[in-house]
Parts: structure tokens; sequence; C-alpha cells
């Protein structure tokens, strides 16, 4: 079972030791990095929701979330809507279902509309990032057309229209 839980005293360590594989170092950045700029968002206008990813009692990834980010170059998109800015599953729990997992847990906190109102939610990767495409457009992210930072933008809306049914 997968759950998004708080950074603690407790558990900083175990995250910030995580570390994807060698050849995905250039897709993301380390989870302390990530978090020092949960910090300097805050201070700055931000909403960032930094969690650690648990399977049961086991520490095996980082996410960071963001609702409306100041101070970056940002795709249209990006004005009140949820960001997934970072999101790393440790190198040796990969390949196990937990980031579909994770993704659906980070989907689901992210409805609640945690800093505010929203009907998108994006987030970008780097173009040959096959993994994170694949994983993204799965739960319905499609790409806008943006690019920022050399990184295509995806986008998922977060509520159907009404005739669906929900």
């Amino acid at each position: 079972m997968i759950t998004l839980r708080k950074i603690t005293l407790e558990n900083r360590r175990d995250i910030f030791n995580l570390e994807v594989s060698e050849e995905q170092r250039r897709f993301v950045a380390s989870n302390l990095s990530s978090v020092a700029s949960c910090y300097v968002l805050a201070t700055n206008g931000g909403h960032p929701f930094p969690f650690a990813i648990y399977s049961d009692e086991l520490p095996v990834g980082f996410v960071m979330l963001t609702y409306g980010i100041t101070g970056y170059d940002l795709p249209s998109i990006a004005h009140d809507s949820y960001c997934i800015l970072r999101l790393m599953i440790g190198k040796e729990y990969q390949n196990r279902g937990y980031g579909r997992e994770a993704m659906e847990r980070i989907l689901e906190f992210i409805r609640t509309l945690p800093a505010g109102p929203a009907n998108y939610c994006w987030t970008c990767y780097e173009a040959d990032n096959l993994v994170a495409k694949k994983l993204y457009e799965s739960f319905g992210f499609r790409e806008n057309g943006e690019i920022c930072h050399n990184e295509p933008i995806t986008v998922l809306r977060l509520y159907q229209e009404s005739h669906h049914g929900q």
C-alpha cells in the first residue's frame, strides 16, 4: 500500500538518501535539493507540498507538488494550476508499480485542492524520458505543445466535464 507522508525529523535522512539510477540522474534533482527548493518557494509566495512516498512502512520515493509557483520561467498553464515538480522512486524500488500507485495518491491529493482552486495539473519531463512520458500519458496527461527549458509540458484536466458523470 503506497501512502504519501510528511517529511519529518525522523524520516528526512531516509528520503535524502534515496537516489535514482545512474542513467536517470540527469532527469531529476536530488531530494535534498528539492526540499531546499520547497523552503525557497514557501518563503516567496508559493505553495510547495513535499511528500515521502512509502510502501507500507518503507520509504521508497519522493514527490514535490506545487501550486502558484513564483519566480520561475513558467509555461502559461502554470497560473492557478497544480504542478508535479519532482517525482522519484529510489533505484532499488523501481519497476514494482510504486510510481503508478504513487501517481494515484498524488492525483487524489491534488483533487482535494489543498492550496486553492484549479482546473489543471501539469508537469514536464525530458523528451527522452520515455518512462515518465508513458506514466503521465496513462493517467490522461497530454502535451499541450509548450516547451519549458527544453522539456515538453504535459497537462491533465483535473475534473471531467459534467456529462461524463463525475
